[in-house]
């Protein structure tokens, strides 16, 4: 009996241990896991931890820099940014988001669906996001909201700057406008996530969009569990951004403007031929960005930018027409380069040219006679430059016009430039799969078919032509007022012998631009006229008896003086008529102004670079 006991207790004391021994293994395993927690939490992923604690007790309002001014090259100042004030609400500071925005537009209107929208947000984004309730509010609603604020948790009125455009409409196109920034990248500034930052949408605000917008700066900021601040822990200071001096002559500009504003649809491009800075950018009918900015009506924007003027398009990059008869130098020089006329070399013009049966008709239907290059430009006989087309071949043709600047755009500050079109074979399979016609190569010869320049683009060919060299065309005004423009691979002689028909033109006997002549004494106009069909009906009617749309667009293109050449222009007139009637005598006008006002015989304006910004109030961000 006692052995049994004996054996029985051994057992029992066996088990107790095994069980001992499992939960001493799992006492330990689970203190094994917890002391792998700690460490994992305390030093492997400390730094996680710490950074994640840090934001919870911090956050971080950005700064915004100054956006920069831009001037004309006098210094008169075309955009500038002013005071205005503006009302912002965080949701997660008010209790009842609702009720705050009731006793708000007691003070400030706010429309019912403007309301339903903006509570709608609120309940969309981050609750520490802030919401514009309104912009540019007059002091006496600022006092309002002030004596209220205990009543309107999470509203605060802050200082903004707004971009102020004192010419108005004078350099709408140039400057251009900003508005709400609808896309962010990744590496963008931050600072263009919040609500109430612009960013440029249209011409130099645009183009020059990085360089007038600076960089912004930051505070840090130590918050308690409710989000109030208890201290400022650092402050990255911003740097304004950089302020613009333009090439544009404003006051140039506005008698340009004063005088084609009887037209409906035009533009004039002057540039100076030695330097390629534009002085007159002027496109009609225009705008003022003022208004835009200040903020137009659904209905009033709508209006605008479907009127069938399309005010908003700037023409002189934009509008894509057939330069028509101003081509016709294009023409002169490839086949004067590709050895196939020679300068004095005769072509009987007898009102038509006939090819693969078909018959290609002159404006003069009575013919020209015998006609060498210098007499075809001075009458621009269409039938002289009929015959040279098809010598010369499309591909020709087409590589001097890109290099006379057709066909392409310019890095000059202004973005939506057009490249028109320089046509040739490749061009046509690519955009229509069908192979090139030689009947094709006829119409491009004297600027028609499927070609299409902009106003700049001329005013870049007739600068290349009148100096011999790459002229690129320019807005911002360089530190560097140096010409490294390289020559262009033209012969010199060739040049000559164009420019002696585009002297021609204007001042020989029977020139279709004689209108442009300029009653100076000793100051010669070389340039040339061009008239690009709008539709068939032209060719049966006169221009005066069409309706507007079926005109013909009038055109025309020159340099002065024309033995030291300074100013290039280029004026389209769209449905204007004919060249020489209506577009030489504009551009003789604006030539006069351009030479008594003589821009680049001025010393022009400069500003310093840019510094970092005074220290200013903060804009929020999460």
């Amino acid at each position: 009996m006692d052995e049994w006991l004996e054996k029985d207790d051994r057992e029992r004391q066996s088990v107790f241990n095994r069980r001992l021994i499992v939960a001493g293994i799992a006492q330990a395993a689970g203190l094994g896991l917890v002391a792998a927690r700690l460490f994992q939490l305390q030093v492997t992923e400390q730094p996680r931890y710490s950074r994640l604690a840090d934001l919870n007790r911090t956050a971080t309002q950005l700064i915004a820099a100054r956006r920069g001014r831009i001037y004309d090259r006098f210094g008169q100042v075309l955009v500038t940014g002013e005071e205005a004030f503006r009302a912002v609400f965080v949701p997660s500071l008010a209790s009842d988001p609702e009720a705050v925005l009731d006793l708000f537009q007691r003070i400030v209107p706010i429309e019912t669906g403007e309301k339903r929208r903006l509570l709608a947000r609120a309940r969309r984004q981050r609750p520490n996001e802030p919401i514009i309730l309104a912009e540019d509010l007059d002091f006496e609603q600022v006092a309002q909201l002030a004596l209220l604020a205990p009543r309107l948790p999470g509203v605060e009125t802050e200082h903004a700057a707004r971009r102020r455009y004192p010419e108005g409409h004078l350099a709408g196109h140039v400057v251009g406008y900003v508005g709400h920034v609808e896309d962010v990248a990744i590496d963008d500034d931050p600072i263009l996530r919040l609500p109430w930052m612009r960013a440029g949408k249209a011409g130099l605000e645009r183009g020059m969009d990085q360089h007038l917008r600076g960089k912004s700066g930051s505070v840090r900021l130590e918050v308690d569990a409710k989000g109030h601040i208890t201290r400022v822990i650092g402050r990255h200071e911003p740097v304004n951004g950089r302020d613009v001096v333009t090439t544009l002559d404003v006051r140039l500009q506005e008698r340009v403007l004063k005088r084609i504003e009887s037209e409906r649809r035009a533009a004039v491009v002057v540039m100076d031929v030695a330097l390629g800075e534009v002085i007159v950018m002027a496109s009609v009918p225009t705008y003022d960005p003022g208004r835009i900015v200040a903020g137009l009506s659904q209905d009033e924007w709508q209006r605008l930018r479907s009127s069938p003027d399309d005010p908003l398009i700037n023409r002189t990059i934009s509008g894509q027409y057939p330069p028509g008869s101003t081509f016709k130098m294009v023409t002169a020089l490839a086949a004067l380069e590709a050895g196939v006329v020679q300068e004095r070399e005769q072509i009987r013009c007898t009102g038509r040219h006939t090819y693969a049966d078909h018959t290609y008709r002159c404006w003069n239907r009575g013919g020209h006679g015998d006609m060498d290059m210098v007499a075809a430009l001075r009458e621009s006989c269409d039938v002289y430059f009929y015959t040279l087309a098809q010598r010369t071949g499309i591909d020709r043709i087409a590589a001097m016009a890109h290099r006379l600047g057709l066909g392409d755009t310019f890095d000059c500050g202004l973005e939506l430039q057009k490249p028109g079109v320089v046509p040739g074979r490749d061009w046509k399979i690519g955009r229509f799969g069908r192979r090139w016609l030689g009947g094709e190569t006829i119409l491009a010869g004297i600027g028609q078919g499927y070609v299409l320049s902009t106003p700049l683009q001329l005013a870049v060919m007739t600068a290349r032509i009148a100096s011999g060299r790459a002229v690129a065309p320019a807005l911002v005004r360089a530190p560097s007022s140096a010409s490294d423009f390289p020559a262009l691979d033209i012969s010199s002689a060739h040049l000559d012998f164009v420019r002696r028909g585009m002297l021609a033109c204007v001042n020989g006997d029977g020139g279709t631009g004689w209108r442009a002549r300029l009653d100076r004494n000793g100051v010669a106009v070389a340039g040339k006229t061009g008239t690009s069909q709008v539709s068939r009906a032209s060719v049966l009617r006169p221009n005066d008896e069409l309706a507007w749309v079926q005109r013909d667009h009038a055109l025309f293109v020159a340099y002065v003086p024309a033995d030291a050449p300074r100013y290039a222009i280029a004026v389209v007139i769209e449905h204007g008529g004919s060249g020489g009637t209506a577009a030489a005598p504009l551009a003789r006008d604006v030539l006069e102004m351009v030479l008594e006002h003589d821009p680049m015989a001025r010393p022009a304006f400069s500003v310093a670079a840019p510094a970092a910004a005074a220290p200013g109030k903060a804009g929020r961000a999460g």
